[in-house]
């Protein structure tokens, strides 16, 4: 019996995700582009109340003890209406039509330390609630939560979007304006850097995700075998690199690009996930936790460096693009990461960490390559202007 309800678990999960993730594909990029013209408020106010809409029928499904099938529902109206992919992509957009060029990036990360530092107190009070008193209390909250920033969204957020104009909801243009990002931008040098820029943020994310899958799996097995309290204070450290990253954003911002603070968090990323690839012990466990201190700096320079390509009137269909893309990092992670860690434990039970790692090196080699290509370009810029007649 536990291995048939474990098998129902992970394939209704699968279900799940996947018609999620497909209803997310078609609406954020259509509520994405769609916000470029009539504001970021309605891509808020959708998402925020389909999120409340499919906890309200969870919440139902548990009360009324009704058929598991009513989860994909919920998950699929959610979904339809733009689901957490689309908050991201508002949220983004939100913050590059309020954010000066020069501070964008340290804006983001600001924005990305909210994500983590809301996950650490989800994941810590959210466990211990579910222990005392059940599942159904703490999605109480979670519908809350998701209806007032419903109120907020609909009442007291300003529009950030200066020049608003009509435009119909239900039209290939906005697919379209996705397209074009790619195949036709305003500058022809950006096609390829918003392409490489893409793949290195999609590889950065899927490692981040595969990792975090895997964290308490390999904590529980020998030779750590970590007790419940270990397991909160390792997820507890890993989501402080949120935090820490941001710091350290802010203070090698001084003397640093961003590319190159980019380039030692992926460092700092790659270090910290071979110590713990190698861990046996508790100690050698939290020293990797703590290398991995700014290992969440680089995903805000990618999204910095990806708005500052395209034109202001692009941000939603931009950043539209990017949630589809880390959403298909947690599908990919998910599939190719718990699949490597059974297949590996004879040999080397940390050896997705040690192969997240190594892919980490490809969007080091393209974050440098562009930086430099960009440095001799503007080098050359420079001397042409210097050589020309006044």
């Amino acid at each position: 019996l536990p291995q048939e309800v474990e098998a129902l678990v992970s394939h209704w999960n699968l279900y799940i995700n996947l018609g999620g993730f497909f209803a997310c594909l078609f609406s954020v990029t259509l509520f994405g582009p769609w916000s470029d013209s009539v504001g970021r408020r309605p891509a808020l106010i959708l998402p925020t109340a389909g999120m409340a809409l499919q906890t309200a029928i969870y919440l139902l499904v548990m009360y009324l003890e009704l058929h598991v099938a009513f989860f994909l529902l919920g998950r699929l109206l959610s979904g339809l209406t733009g689901d957490y992919s689309l908050i991201l992509a508002s949220c983004f957009s939100y913050v590059a039509d309020t954010s000066e060029r020069r501070v964008r990036t340290f804006r983001v990360a600001v924005l990305e330390a909210c994500l983590g530092t809301a996950g650490m107190v989800a994941s810590i009070g959210g466990g211990q609630w579910r222990k005392a008193q059940g599942y159904i209390n703490p999605f109480w909250l979670a519908f809350a939560a998701s209806l007032a920033a419903t109120l907020y969204a609909a009442f007291l957020l300003r529009e950030s979007v200066k020049q608003k104009k009509e435009s119909k909801l239900f039209t290939l243009s906005h697919y379209k304006a996705v397209y074009r990002l790619y195949t036709a931008p305003e500058q022809p040098s950006s096609r390829w850097k918003l392409a490489l820029y893409s793949l290195a943020f999609f590889l950065i994310v899927t490692v981040h995700f595969g990792a975090k899958d895997l964290y308490v799996l390999y904590e529980l097995g020998f030779p750590l075998c970590w007790a419940s309290d270990l397991i909160g204070y390792g997820s507890a450290a890993s989501y402080l690199a949120y935090l820490s990253s941001l710091a350290g954003l802010r203070l090698l911002q001084l003397c640093l690009e961003d590319t190159w603070v980019a380039e030692l968090g992926l460092i700092s990323n790659i270090a910290g996930l071979v110590v713990i690839s190698l861990a046996t012990t508790t100690a050698l466990m939290f020293t990797g936790y703590g290398i991995l201190f700014l290992s969440m700096a680089a995903t805000p320079v990618i999204r910095s460096k990806l708005s500052k390509l395209v034109s202001e009137t692009e941000q939603g269909a931009l950043f539209a693009s990017v949630a589809c893309v880390q959403g298909l990092c947690s599908l990919v992670a998910t599939g190719v990461f718990n699949s490597l860690y059974p297949a590996t434990l004879h040999f080397m039970r940390g050896f997705p960490f040690l192969f997240g790692a190594i892919i980490l090196l490809i969007p080091a080699a393209i974050l440098g390559w562009i930086q430099i290509w960009d440095s001799k370009h503007d080098y050359n810029n420079f001397q042409d202007a210097s050589l020309s007649p006044s």
